[in-house]
Parts: structure tokens; sequence; C-alpha cells
């Protein structure tokens, strides 16, 4: 699935492009990925309008439009948005493709289908998406050891799942979760409710130092994008622990282990992340 970071990348790239852009029309090959309005509404109402920016929250982008209206999508596990020529080859599994002025398509892809589009007009609450229950953004200034104590000190649950909480915290997922804790020397499985004050305060000073870091390793050009479909990352060489069980410890030596925390797969190095 992609994070913060990837998400961050997309809309990175794809602003520029789109920005002052016009939809001729709209095709959806499969309904269910429009989640709010009707399909039919939702391709009626776009057409004839333009983007003028774009914005991340969490693992969600926004399409802001001149009008006031909004396009919300989520990519969840296998999503993938890529603003293409019109003569360029379709991937598959494309499910919705915005046709713009200049010869240009925005298409949404998605091999599983649990990615979904909303469009929320001017003046209207999104109480659809879930956007309004996420929690603050990594970077934000609430983000401290005291605010995850009292979010996440009184739990139970491991260190690692209340990570993944988007209500505390948006956009962290599987990927960054074990790159995070890995910067802030805690393990995985520990139960948050037993973390010190210091620990909750390298895990605050972790967070936006590790999301930024891979936000500038994940840099691509519109051509780069392009040319991957949106789907591939820049970060693989630069991640220390996840996808590198069995391998040396990069600090310490010690093998890395990897154990699942709440059905997800972690790796930590049991050396510098004691239990």
């Amino acid at each position: 699935m992609p994070e913060l970071p990837e998400v961050e990348t997309m809309k990175r790239v794809l602003e520029p492009q789109l920005t002052g852009r016009t939809i001729r029309d709209v095709t959806v090959n499969r309904p269910e990925v429009i989640a709010h309005p009707a399909t039919e509404t939702f391709s009626e109402i776009l057409a004839g309008q333009t983007f003028s920016a774009m914005e991340r929250r969490g693992k969600f982008l926004l399409f802001l439009l001149e009008s006031g209206d909004r396009i919300v999508l989520h990519l969840r596990m296998t999503g993938c948005i890529l603003l293409a020529p019109n003569e360029f080859p379709m991937e598959a599994h494309t499910h919705a493709v915005f046709h713009l002025d200049g010869g240009l398509e925005l298409r949404f892809s998605d091999t599983r289908r649990f990615g979904r589009l909303w469009l929320i007009r001017a003046g209207e609450t999104d109480a659809f998406s879930g956007i309004a229950k996420l929690g603050p953004e990594p970077f934000d200034s609430v983000l401290s050891g005291p605010y995850l104590k009292a979010r996440l000190g009184t739990r139970k649950k491991a260190v690692k799942e209340c990570l993944m909480d988007q209500g505390v915290l948006a956009g962290i997922g599987n990927i960054y979760s074990d790159e995070i804790l890995f910067a802030a020397r805690i393990h995985p499985a520990r139960p948050a409710r037993d973390l010190s004050p210091g620990e909750w305060e390298r895990l605050a000073a972790a967070i936006p130092e590790r999301l930024s870091y891979f936000i500038e390793k994940d840099r691509l050009t519109a051509e780069e994008y392009l040319e991957t479909k949106g789907k591939e990352y820049r970060n693989g060489p630069y991640l220390q622990v996840y996808g590198h069980e069995g391998d040396p410890c990069p600090l310490c030596g010690e093998r890395l282990c990897r154990r699942v925390i709440g059905g997800r797969s972690s790796v930590f190095c049991p050396g510098c992340q004691k239990e």
C-alpha cells in the first residue's frame, strides 16, 4: 500500500501537470470504485471542471477544482493514479479515466479494486471518505512525546499497531512504522503503556525525521513517474529494516528478525530494539 511518502510523491509529480487542466469527460469502467455520489452524477458534475491544486491528507489525495468541488482518492492496497498522453498504453485494471484537454488522461487503476473515489461538492461536508476521522499530520506542531503518551500511553496494544492508528497520526503504515521504530530503538511488540517518557520523545522525533527522509529519497520527475507507470518507488535501497529479515543490522550487525504483530509483518533488530 502506498504510504505517506509515496502519496506525497504522487502529489508533487501530478499537481504541476494538472493545475489549469480541464476535464472534458469521465469514463468509469468499474462503478464500484466511485463511492460518492452515484457514478452517473460523478461523471456529469465533473465534465467541464478545471483543476486548481492538489493536497495530501494522510494517505488520501485531494484534487481541488476551481468550482470549490474536490475529488478525494484513497489508493488502498494496489491503487495507482497516472497522468498520461491518451496514446500511452492503458494499464490493466484501469477503472476510471478523466479525459483532459491537451490530449492527456488521468487514469485510476487498481488490481484488487479496493481503492475509492469520492466527489465532494463545494460547501458539502465530507462525511463519506473518512478524512474527518484522521489525526494530525506527522509534521504538525502538535506531535510531541506528551501528545503520543496522552493518546497511546494507556494502551495494551503493541506500539507498532498504535503507530498505524490513523486517528492518532495520519499516513503511517506497515513499512514506515518499522523504520520509525528502528530509528527510535523501540521494539515493535512493546505494549504502548510500557514506554517511558524518554521513549515517547524519541518516537516523536523519529516520526517526522524518517518520513521527511523517505519523501526526499522518493523524489521523481514527471518523466520518471510516467516511465515507471506510477508503481515503482525509490525508497527500497534506503529501508534499513523493512524487508530485510535475516540481514545484519546496519548498526550492530545482529541478524534482523521478523514477527507478525497485529496481523502485520514486522522486522526489527533484537540487539538495538530490546523487548
